[in-house]
């Protein structure tokens, strides 16, 4: 096999799911975002894992993304679009029975026109200044677009990741003023909010990165494991280097493999000596520079060569390979490529 292995729990999923679930009260739906292709895990299989956990309401980017939701779980599956509808939407919103999250006048204006009772829900932009009507743009069409009874009112949390952070309230008190009286369900929180408490968790609550593994959700089950088969070792003296513009040097004789992944894979070129790979718990470091398709990694502390090495596993998480990049875990997961062998394990696999 000559490209790595990335595998995925769905058994996992479904459990992150369920924990998530449990800190909200049963007058709470817990939603799942799988958006990104699922964080590039497989939005079909991960759905499926999610429904058979129980969730109901999935949310998604684009409604291209909504399409492949949609073939996986039937009509029965509530599917929200954050982009709202967009110019060309419309047939695909329509056939597909999605529901836009409207973000704009504009966009209230085309979904009221082109498809009349239809379902909606209404993004609402409480102070990170991305998507959503404003205040005085809510307070003009509240009445017109109340009438129209959205299926949502939500907005999104700028800072949640960081409990101590004064934003977090700020969003918190605009969105009730906003909100308040509506008789409408609402929903403000994604996994961040949801780690929050019941104050931020409203109707509806919207995990994403928690499902897969990821920060701030720090007892999350880890979802994706990638292992890399060794293409070659070499023998490398002290004074020799390796790899472009020679950025290591052996200091001693050492053992390099050469494993098959680089960040044409998604595996970051800042990665480069800074990360580890691992084999049965013993850490590797990553020397020279991460190219395209291969990464070299010392191995002389290793009893024999492996036919593989893993750069996520349980030693090695999303976000610490993330932290040693200089990214989120969010990055990680979304840049997985193309030539990984896709494993799926539990669920529906």
């Amino acid at each position: 096999m000559g490209t790595g292995t990335l595998t995925i729990d769905l058994d996992a999923i479904a459990a992150n799911w369920q924990s998530l679930n449990s800190l909200s009260a049963d007058t709470v739906e817990t939603g799942a975002v799988v958006k990104a292709d699922g964080y590039g895990l497989g939005a079909a299989r991960v759905a499926r894992a999610l429904a058979k956990a129980g969730a109901r309401s999935f949310f998604v980017a684009i409604p291209e993304e909504g399409a492949a939701i949609r073939e996986a779980l039937g009509r029965d599956a509530e599917i929200y679009v954050f982009g709202g509808h967009m110019a060309g939407d419309t047939d695909m919103i329509h056939d597909l029975d999605l529901v836009p999250l409207l973000n704009s006048i504009d966009q209230l204006t085309r979904h009221f026109e082109s498809l009349p009772g239809a379902p909606f829900g209404i993004q609402l932009d409480t102070g990170m200044n991305r998507l959503g009507l404003e205040p005085a743009e809510w307070e003009a069409v509240a009445t017109l677009a109340l009438s129209q009874s959205p299926r949502l009112l939500m907005s999104h949390l700028a800072s949640a990741d960081d409990t101590e952070s004064p934003q977090n309230d700020a969003q918190l008190r605009r969105f009730h003023e906003m909100t308040d009286g509506t008789d409408r369900p609402r929903s403000l929180s994604a996994t961040g909010g949801t780690l929050l408490g019941p104050d931020y968790h409203f109707d509806l609550t919207r995990p994403g990165i928690g499902l897969y593994g990821g920060l701030p959700f720090a007892e999350a089950r880890p979802v994706a494991h990638v292992s890399l088969p060794v293409i070659q070792t070499r023998e490398v003296a002290a004074g020799e280097s390796v790899g472009y513009n020679a950025t290591w040097t052996a200091s001693e004789p050492r053992i390099i493999a050469t494993v098959a992944a680089g960040y044409a894979d998604g595996l970051l070129r800042a990665l480069s000596g800074k990360a580890m790979l691992y084999c049965e718990g013993t850490p590797c470091p990553i020397v020279g520079r991460v190219s395209m398709d291969l990464i070299t990694v010392d191995i002389t502390g290793l009893p024999e060569v492996p036919p593989a090495l893993d750069i996520l596993c349980s030693e090695q998480g999303v976000d610490t390979l993330a932290e040693a990049a200089g990214t989120i875990g969010y990055e990680i997961l979304t840049s997985l490529g193309a030539r990984y062998q896709r494993k799926a394990i539990g669920g529906f696999a």
